[in-house]
């Protein structure tokens, strides 16, 4: 979680810093401190729900870079929450902030809140240009520090806790990794950086024992006792080092708390004499009868120093070098996922939501720019989590209910607090306004999904915004129907894990045949979230919607360089293919244009976005059935809000798309397959057999429906636009 105020007072002395010309090596990369880096640095879209496109483009630009010096990237990335509950608290205060944050981003203020797909399409990436990249069950630092020790190459993050970590070929702090600057001859280009090892800081100190450093982290960390016992400790260590004039810190009074720590630690040869300090400075703080204290002190801050021990072999290199789970390791358990979702996991296609799920039954919801005066935008997408939080725990859940005694035995088993209600859809007492957020309940179950008696029932804590503070829900995880077992998803076919998808969705699978499979899923978020946000999203929020999609088609397979394919597809009109995508790259909201936000419009796209990250979550636990969006080219917020405000101005979707195009025909198809996916599946039925959902051939442009003419037209246009897919989609 990183040590505060290191990383300020490491980088403001230059001693601590070796100038490095880096190339020619491996190099293992923190995942998550890369991603926050390039996107926060590089001022991309925050208000308008993040451009993943430009993203996508910025990280393609580090890889190439890494390419051109010969440097081989190994990512590492951060899993679910640490299992040990001691970081949690820090967790809720990040989560609390960045809640604050995403309102102030939302009026035009200054804010940090990371768009809430980012991660994903950060593997997407990775994933396409072949990098090896691994997530952990938890935190990674301590994989990624004896992975590196192991393969003796250095690290790249933004982690303070790599200050501390003794790795023989250093750490390259993000701050100092000049990769859009590159220099040296194109056979020996390299990356000017910084390089730092513990061997600088300890000599800086007077020879300083590197063993102690762990205990410098520990007790500017907090990870032992009260905060009252922290500061206190901390208060007689200044005391004490100002007692002894500096140590062998040169004579130097401290001018920080870090470096006084390392001054007062610098005069102690060992770290079994450090810790005896600690008890005599904590001697006399405890009253008669609490001497034991000092000693359980000491033995909490020796067990917290071992999260800095690196000597042990790393599981992580079995992965890298075989692509199999060491299973001595800690990567390799995952709290009994079945291997095929542990593999999963492991490959990064499946989200920590799914593991904090599965492991602590609690999940942290990730804030976004949103009208925080009304639901979050999560509530829209309850029912897909219910969903998931229903397969994930349903082993656990059906060996308690066929148990004697089932609610006494589900206690036992689940630290739960059973509310007494069922869980609900985001609708009713659970959606509308805030008063349903207090349980995440109504007595209403999605469509799709079933439910078993009040003994049986599994609840998973959500924490979620609420105006702007954190709000812990109680949400009911319910068992969709023809549900599979967790253990035998492998065994399952393609055909029921879709129809276990498609039921919680409530889409029908022949709504989905006239749309490009690679697009499936995203259109059947569509219509989902169509039924589900509140308010209801306008026709103008979803063609613009849909247009982003159109734009993400276009600018993938022309930038590809699917042109070569020219003679397989003479009826392409490229050149008119180019200027529409040309005018709705136009209409994108610039930098300069980005105090404001249309906040009605925001909270609707954030809805759609927390809508389709719980499908791709339920998607990827399902093992895929139907293919993953790319999502660089699914969503760009900046562009959608643009294309948005054109419309409003009077503009129509055939002005931007002009008739005859492949785009105009494809966005006119996608539009009728949402609409029809916006449809429940299985609504209520007359006798004579006819379903709800009237007019469906006025849809489309004017009343002009496109599925007027059968489904052979959105075949042909589905069989066209398959043309231009390259050859790397078709690959994977």
């Amino acid at each position: 979680m990183g040590v505060q105020g290191l990383t300020t007072y490491v980088e403001s002395n230059r001693n601590f810093l070796q100038d490095v010309r880096f190339r020619d090596s491996r190099l293992v990369i923190d995942g998550c401190s890369l991603f926050f880096r390039l996107y926060f640095n590089h001022q991309l879209d925050q208000q308008h729900g993040g451009d993943y496109d430009e993203f996508a483009c910025l990280l393609n630009q580090f890889l190439s870079a890494l390419q051109a010096c010969n440097i081989q990237p190994y990512v590492v990335l951060d899993g679910g929450m640490d299992p040990s509950d001691k970081k949690f608290a820090t967790l809720r205060q990040r989560l609390q902030s960045k809640i604050k944050e995403a309102d102030s981003l939302s009026h035009g203020r200054r804010g940090s809140v990371l768009p809430i797909l980012v991660g994903k399409v950060f593997i997407q990436v990775l994933t396409q240009r072949g990098i090896p990249l691994i997530q952990c069950p938890a935190e990674a630092d301590w994989e990624i520090a004896c992975l590196a020790r192991q393969w003796n190459c250095p690290v790249l993050t933004n982690d303070s806790d790599f200050y501390i970590f003794d790795l023989p070929a250093g750490y390259l702090p993000l701050h100092f990794f000049q990769w859009t600057n590159l220099n040296g001859k194109a056979s020996q280009r390299y990356v000017p950086c910084r390089c730092y090892t513990t061997n600088n800081l300890c000599r800086w100190f007077g020879g300083l024992n590197r063993e102690l450093l762990p205990l410098c982290a520990v007790l500017t960390g907090n990870d032992y006792g009260s905060p009252k016992e922290a500061d206190t400790l901390l208060a007689l260590i200044d005391a004490s080092s100002f007692q002894r004039g500096g140590g062998r810190g040169r004579g130097r009074a401290p001018s920080s708390r870090i470096e006084g720590l390392l001054n007062w630690l610098s005069s102690f040869p060992s770290v079994s004499e450090a810790l005896d300090e600690v008890n005599r400075l904590m001697d006399g703080t405890v009253g008669a009868g609490q001497r034991g204290q000092k000693s359980e002190l000491s033995s909490q801050l020796w067990a917290a120093m071992q999260e800095y021990n690196i000597k042990a072999q790393s599981s992580l290199a079995t992965w890298f070098s075989r692509g199999t789970l060491d299973p001595r390791g800690k990567i390799s358990g995952r709290a009994q996922l079945p291997e095929c979702l542990s593999l999963a996991a492991a490959q990064g296609q499946l989200f920590p939501l799914a593991l904090d799920a599965f492991v602590m039954q609690r999940v942290l919801l990730i804030p976004q720019v949103e009208n925080s005066k009304l639901a979050s935008s999560h509530c829209s997408s309850r029912a897909i989590r219910q969903a998931l939080y229903g397969i994930l725990l349903h082993k656990v859940q059906n060996t308690v209910s066929q148990a004697q005694g089932g609610s006494a035995q589900l206690a036992k088993v689940i630290p739960v607090q059973m509310q007494g209600m069922r869980g609900g859809r985001g609708r009713g007492g659970a959606g509308r306004g805030q008063q349903g957020m207090n349980h995440a309940t109504s007595m209403e179950h999605p469509a799709g999904v079933q439910t078993h008696g009040f003994s049986s029932s599994i609840f998973v804590e959500e924490y979620d915004r609420l105006d702007l503070n954190i709000k812990k829900n109680q949400v009911e995880a319910i068992i969709p129907m023809n549900h599979i077992h967790l253990d035998r998803l492998n065994q399952a076919s393609a055909a029921e894990r879709l129809g276990v998808l498609l039921g919680v969705l409530g889409v029908k699978q022949s709504a989905l045949a006239p749309v490009p499979p690679h697009l499936q899923l995203a259109v059947a978020v569509t219509g989902f979230w169509l039924r589900e946000a509140i308010p209801t999203p306008s026709q103008l929020l979803l063609q613009a919607l849909v247009l982003g999609m159109i734009y993400g088609e276009l600018a993938f397979n022309i930038q590809s360089g699917a042109s070569h394919r020219r003679p397989a597809a003479p009826q392409f009109n490229w050149a008119a293919e180019q200027g529409i995508l040309s005018a709705l790259d136009g209409q994108r909201v610039r930098p300069d244009e980005r105090r404001g936000v249309d906040l009605r419009a925001a909270h609707c796209y954030s809805q759609w976005q927390s809508c389709l990250w719980s499908a791709l979550c339920l998607n990827q636990l399902l093992l895929m059935p139907l293919p993953e969006p790319n999502i660089s080219w699914l969503f760009s917020g900046t562009l959608v809000h643009g294309v948005l405000r054109c419309l409003k101005g009077g503009w129509s979707v055939e002005s931007l798309l002009p008739v005859g195009s492949l785009s105009g025909q494809l966005c006119f198809c996608l539009l009728d397959a949402v609409k029809d996916c916006s449809f429940k599946a299985n609504p209520p039925c007359t006798k004579s057999g006819k379903k709800r959902g009237r007019g469906r051939g006025r849809r489309g442009r004017g009343g002009r429906g496109q599925s007027q003419g059968g489904g052979g037209v959105s075949e042909e246009i589905n069989n066209r636009f398959a043309l231009l897919m390259s050859e790397e989609e078709y690959d994977d």
